[in-house]
């Protein structure tokens, strides 16, 4: 993991000359001039480095480091400025290296770098913090979105928008200055905080899974399982269970070996998080394969059920179409058959009677029919609204498993057959973190594309904080002023 920087090869042949002038015959005339022809050359090559060198000076020396936990390696060498001579007559000099070379057209890539890496950072961050906070100050202000599944929903908001403040900023920050700027137990906070927002997002979207089967493949049971008590049962396991992977192995040096953490104690620059295969096992099998196949298990149960449901409404609203076409036609035809008859009253007096009595009775017929018709159409909109919530949430855990699949498949992959084995180059690691942060920005985004409620929720919320910027048109709908 750590690494020397050797001489490099454009200052080896002046190195070579003075060790030469110590093992040659010692003649004084012929050591001065050797000397003094080996310190001219030497001293030429490092004016010209000086001259190309940026005004920051020569870099300082330290270890080399290996991964952060950002994707990030930080690099430093101890042989910057080396003593170079025979025995203890060395002298001193200072050797040029590439890196204390760099052109103007790199500095203006390094540059132009930086300030795009900035603009993904701070997009991603930003969107992350008022996207969630909109979605808790959403619920708070809409009493129509208070409701068993939401509840869930918003301790989600809370959990994406801690990841965004407790763990994105931090990752940025290393990211753009390449190295650690706030200690070694700070390393640790927040390490353990990366993975104990992250696994409680995660665990959210587990608990909602399960709410949504419970309310649509078992709906009878629903009311007697997911009452308020269950609700903050289930919240409070989600919340404490992720401490137990994270602040309890990371701060008890559980989670990696005794060689790493001598290797940060020595070098306070750097924040790598290496774990052990015991420790990446257990923890990614908590944080996400476990709750990952339970989520992938009760939304292909729930997509079953709605396929079902489906089919059976369909039918039962065709019969209801079918019946109502029969009824229609029979109550016309009794009509029409009593005003014929009404021409033979005295004939037809008796036969009138019953078919005004039997008229009535089909009249309080067609009437319990129609209350029963639109029951039923009433369930099929409530079926159709469970559905709707359960694809949305659907969509919400596809988008998950494509943001940090990637990234779980590295980090067990690499941590089972070991970084040289299975080597990943830096940037590679870097975007895998960054997809899987931008999980905790897209849920507020899928929330006011597919649901209406919380669409319509969003409006209302913006509009009251904001009313310089929305206003309502007189045509109903919102005109956004920028």
């Amino acid at each position: 993991m750590f690494t020397s920087r050797s001489v490099p090869p454009t200052a080896q042949p002046e190195v070579n000359a003075l060790l030469g002038a110590a093992t040659q015959p010692i003649t004084l005339p012929g050591a001065l001039a050797t000397v003094a022809s080996a310190l001219a050359s030497a001293g030429s090559a490092t004016l010209t480095s000086l001259a190309m060198a940026p005004t920051s000076g020569p870099e300082v020396d330290g270890a080399a480091g290996g991964w952060n936990g950002t994707g990030d390696a930080t690099s430093g060498a101890a042989g910057d400025h080396q003593p170079v001579g025979p025995g203890s007559n060395a002298v001193n000099l200072t050797v040029p290296t590439a890196s204390t070379i760099v052109e103007p057209a790199d500095r203006l890539v390094e540059l132009t770098v930086l300030c795009l890496k900035s603009l993904i950072f701070g997009s991603i961050i930003i969107g992350a913090v008022l996207g969630n906070a909109l979605v808790i100050i959403s619920v708070h202000k809409n009493r129509k979105l208070r409701v068993i599944t939401n509840y869930f929903v918003v301790s989600l908001a809370m959990a994406d928008m801690l990841v965004a403040l407790c763990a994105m900023t931090f990752n940025a920050s290393v990211e753009l200055s390449g190295r650690w700027l706030f200690g070694s137990f700070m390393c640790d906070v927040w390490n353990s905080l990366d993975v104990y927002f992250s696994t409680a997002s995660i665990l959210h979207l587990c608990c909602i899974s399960v709410d949504r089967y419970f309310a649509i493949v078992r709906p009878l049971e629903y009311p007697l399982y997911m009452t308020q008590r269950t609700v903050f049962f289930m919240l409070a396991n989600v919340w404490v269970l992720p401490a137990l992977i994270s602040f309890t192995p990371i701060f008890l040096g559980w989670y990696t070996t005794a060689e790493h953490l001598a290797a940060l104690k020595i070098n306070p620059d750097l924040c790598i998080f290496v774990v052990n295969k015991s420790y990446a096992i257990i923890s990614s099998s908590i944080s996400f394969w476990i709750p990952g196949i339970v989520m992938v298990t009760m939304y292909y149960r729930i997509y079953k059920e709605a396929v079902r449901q489906r089919k059976a409404l369909s039918r039962t609203s065709s019969n209801i179409l079918l019946n109502s076409v029969q009824i229609n036609n029979a109550s016309n035809t009794l009509h029409a058959n009593h005003h014929h008859h009404n021409h033979h009253h005295q004939h037809l007096h008796h036969r009138n009677h019953h078919l005004r009595a039997s008229d009535c009775d089909l009249g309080i017929d067609i009437k319990d029919i129609q209350h029963d018709t639109h029951s039923e159409l009433s369930d099929l909109d409530g079926w159709r609204a469970e559905h709707k919530a359960a694809r949305t949430l659907g969509i919400i855990m596809g988008v998950f498993l494509l943001c940090w699949l990637p990234f779980f498949l590295w980090y067990v992959i690499t941590t089972l057959c070991g970084e040289e084995a299975c080597p990943c180059p830096d940037v590679v690691i870097t975007v895998l973190f960054w997809i899987g942060y931008f999980n905790s920005t897209l849920n507020p985004l899928i929330y006011a594309y597919f649901n209406r409620d919380f669409r319509e929720a969003f409006r209302n919320t913006l509009q009251s904080l904001l009313p310089c910027f929305v206003r309502r048109s007189p045509y109903g709908h919102s005109v956004y002023y920028v």
